[in-house]
């Protein structure tokens, strides 16, 4: 028996350390699905507060133009032209001009005052960010509104009746929409619309997610009956389980963690000194006619193998060890050597790159630009620098900077709109040429209603704001049609083509310019090529 004790004592420790690493990858498990859940219900809510504040800068830019118009007028053809304005807007009910107590002098339709229960006097509305804008909600028959005012001097204002579309609010995944509510609300919970496949059944057990608004008196909840958080997302237990354990069984690894971390920086440097990073290009079209207007420049890490590494698995290191700016410059350089015919030969041509706002806002960005755009020989107006609005930007020296691009002739876009971190109204102060339509949009515009509203009062703000607009990630004709039927002008996207290698993007260029002129009359075969 005595030989068996040792194997009996080895089984017991494998069998201890096993359930230890069992029981720490339970809690670790449990705790990643609970904070995966947090997180996308978190963005979720932050979604439906974008969408509200949309909607408030939709408003705001409508009164402004009203008002600059000098329309802000009880006379009948003020009042028809505002009421033609109304129409061309369909998020906008009714504009009413109001005394500065708040109470009402005229409408632009007069009927729509025979729905409200109520109208709140001034010192019940609330403030905003920007003072002359007022908030409140105004009771009505079959559903509340959203009445923002906007004073128009000392003695009247001008205020959108904005209607509260549910299907605005409909965004919850399928496994959780018979069991929460999502709801909009004043800052002083005045509910404004809400969410609800049944609203007779109550939530049994509920957990609330809430975000407000920092520039609007704005909250949005999503309410969740904890019970069913349970179920969701429950396929990632396992999987977290194996990483829990592969992790317990590697940390001695840990040991090396701060040499293993100057490894890919390290291979950072070399493929910088060695020029591996290439720029790939995707076109950018025109939606209408498919013709290419431009094309944007996205990096690229090819290997002396030969392999090609994902931006995914560079760019976030680059940016965080302070590289990216190096290699922003590398790829702008060989991209404009590769393109350099092309862009002399075609004015109208326009080549985009990608700018982090810490490297826009760094010494002697202006400076580089211009040298490196000037040494290939190239217009500056031929150059879009893309300024991404996922980042915190500080918007005071960012416009400083912006103006000074565009006093050279530079162009400048806001990458990633929707989703970041500044409303239109903020994007005007910046001075920009041009937004483009984050993705997350472009995917769902055939199937909710509610995104083709986001898109069209994106395209009424920026024609307001004397901006052009371009699609991310259009992938489908059916995508084409929406967003013609949006007013969106351009896209970019896996339709025309996925980020290309400069030969294969020549060869596409090629394929067009000869399809062009096959089609074109013999006489204008000189102006399509």
């Amino acid at each position: 028996m005595g030989p068996a004790r040792p194997k009996l004592s080895l089984a017991a420790l494998v069998l201890a350390g096993t359930a230890a690493f069992a029981l720490a990858g339970h809690f670790a498990a449990t705790r990643f699905i609970h904070d995966q859940q947090a997180r996308q219900l978190d963005e979720l809510t932050g979604v439906v507060l974008r969408r509200a504040e949309f909607a408030v800068d939709f408003a705001a830019a409508s009164l402004d133009d009203l008002a600059g118009r000098g329309l802000a007028s009880c006379d009948p053809a003020s009042l028809q032209a505002v009421r033609l304005h109304v129409y061309q807007r369909s998020a906008v009910k009714d504009v009413r001009i109001v005394n500065p107590d708040g109470s009402v002098i005229c409408s632009a339709y007069s009927e729509t005052l025979e729905f409200d229960k109520g109208w709140v006097d001034r010192a019940d509305m609330l403030g905003s960010h920007d003072t002359r804008l007022l908030l409140f909600r105004v009771e009505q028959f079959g559903g509340d509104a959203l009445g923002v005012l906007r004073d128009i001097g000392d003695k009247k204002a001008l205020v959108a009746i904005l209607g509260i579309n549910a299907s605005l609010f409909d965004i919850m995944p399928a496994e959780l929409r018979a069991h929460g509510e999502v709801l909009l609300a004043l800052k002083n919970g005045a509910r404004l619309g809400e969410f609800k496949l049944d609203a007779d059944k109550p939530l049994s057990h509920p957990v609330d997610f809430e975000k407000s608004s920092q520039r609007y008196p704005l909250r949005t909840v999503i309410r969740i009956d904890r019970t069913v958080l349970s179920h969701w997302s429950s396929e990632l237990y396992w999987p977290a389980m194996a990483v829990a354990l592969a992790l317990g069984a590697l940390f001695g690894l840990l040991l090396s963690r701060s040499r293993r971390m100057e490894g890919p920086v390290a291979d950072l440097d070399r493929a910088l000194e060695r020029g591996e990073f290439r720029p790939y290009f995707q076109p950018i079209f025109d939606l209408k006619t498919g013709q290419i207007r431009g094309c944007e420049i996205l990096a690229r890490w090819l290997r002396e193998d030969g392999s090609i590494v994902p931006p995914m698995n560079f760019i976030p290191l680059a940016e965080s060890s302070g590289r990216i700016e190096a290699m922003t410059w590398q790829i702008l350089g060989r991209a404009l050597a590769d393109l350099q015919s092309l862009l002399r030969a075609d004015k109208e041509f326009k080549l985009s790159l990608n700018v982090v706002p810490k490297h826009l806002l760094g010494a002697d960005f202006v400076e580089t630009l211009r040298s490196t755009v000037a040494a290939a020989k190239v217009s500056a107006r031929q150059i879009v620098v893309e300024v991404t609005e996922r980042d915190e930007l500080d918007l005071a020296r960012a416009a400083a900077v912006v103006g000074e691009l565009r006093s050279y002739g530079f162009r400048v876009a806001i990458d990633d709109v929707g989703v970041g971190h500044s409303g239109l109204s903020r994007l005007k102060e910046l001075g920009a040429n041009t937004i483009k339509i984050d993705k997350f949009f472009v995917d769902t515009i055939t199937v909710d209603a509610s995104t083709t509203t986001i898109v069209e009062m994106l395209v009424a703000l920026a024609r307001d704001f004397h901006m052009t607009v371009i699609a991310e990630g259009v992938e489908s004709q059916d995508q084409v049609r929406a967003l013609i039927s949006c007013g969106v002008e351009e896209g970019q996207g896996y339709l025309v083509a996925p980020p290309l290698p400069f030969a294969k993007f020549n060869e596409l260029m090629a394929l067009r310019r000869a399809a062009i002129a096959a089609v074109a009359p013999a006489g204008n075969a000189a102006l399509v090529a």
